[in-house]
């Protein structure tokens, strides 16, 4: 038995020790403790919780603890839209001053059938990158160079690549915003959701060369300043610009562009809503 007095020895020590150095650290947690406001569990709680950055911070706990210190507001998560706007400020005690909608808009509608290609690109699949060598292989240097980093940042699956271009579906995006920081062509615009008539260019080019450039490219041909009843549109540098706080939505513009280049996505979604439809009422029929 003596022969393991020592090992015994050692085990109580060990054990002591433990005890110990338990009991100090549970005095020195409860002494340093920093007190956490439950309030900031239930801000993030109540946000998208996507971590996309779009309220300014580095994620979601960073917004709900500036929130709490008085530092944020209650209406800077755009992706929780509404719902998470009125869940916060019943947290904080705060009247809810509810967000304008926003939905992410591509300029563009240089499809591979309407943009004109100078080359050939078979490298790194980035539009940053391809953007840099030569101004890129389209011919317009104002138009969407098709690799899809928006698609790659986007937390909702909004966005997909299709003919060349990327297409934003109005339902699914949030308005976070983080697509418009990656394009390295700034064709992507955040715009209030109820903007539905939208010039489809940014191509500062005029004339021939925009026509040389993509079937439909502004041309600053100022037939819809003519057609404006409240003047709220104008072309400057060469492309047509509307002024969202006076534009009316009456859509005088839209038949008068010869490029067809301005869209009204109001009646775009309607179409695509009824093409659904028909499609679901021809599901529906039994074919003898």
């Amino acid at each position: 038995m003596a022969q393991y007095l020592p090992i015994l020895y050692a085990i109580a020590a060990l054990g002591g020790l433990g005890i110990l150095f338990g009991l100090v650290l549970g005095l020195a947690d409860k002494k340093f403790a920093v007190e956490v406001d439950e309030r900031v569990s239930a801000v993030r709680a109540a946000v998208a919780g996507a971590n996309c950055g779009a309220c300014g911070y580095a994620g979601c706990d960073a917004y709900a603890e500036a929130v709490v210190r008085g530092e944020a507001k209650a209406n800077a998560c755009t992706p929780g839209g509404t719902k998470t706007v009125k869940a916060i400020a019943a947290i904080m005690g705060v009247n809810a001053e509810e967000l304008e909608p926003m939905v992410a808009r591509v300029r563009c509608q240089g499809t591979c059938d309407r943009v004109t290609m100078r080359y050939d690109y078979s490298g790194v699949p980035s539009c940053r990158a391809v953007s840099g060598i030569s101004g890129g292989p389209n011919a317009c240097e104002f138009g969407c160079v098709g690799f899809g980093e928006c698609l790659s940042v986007c937390a909702f699956g909004a966005i997909r690549m299709i003919d060349g271009i990327a297409v934003i579906d109005d339902d699914a995006c949030t308005g976070c915003g983080m697509c418009v920081e990656v394009c390295p062509r700034n064709i992507i615009q955040m715009l209030p959701k109820d903007q539905t008539v939208v010039v489809m260019c940014r191509n500062e080019a005029t004339g021939k060369r925009a026509v040389l450039q993509c079937k439909t490219a502004c041309v600053g041909c100022k037939r819809c300043e003519k057609a404006c009843p409240s003047d709220s549109i104008k072309v400057v540098k060469g492309v047509a610009i509307i002024d969202e706080s006076t534009c009316t939505r009456c859509g005088a513009c839209i038949p008068v562009c010869p490029m067809h280049c301005i869209v009204n996505f109001y009646e775009r979604n309607m179409e695509d809503v009824a093409a659904v439809t028909a499609q679901a009422a021809l599901n529906e029929i039994e074919i003898p």
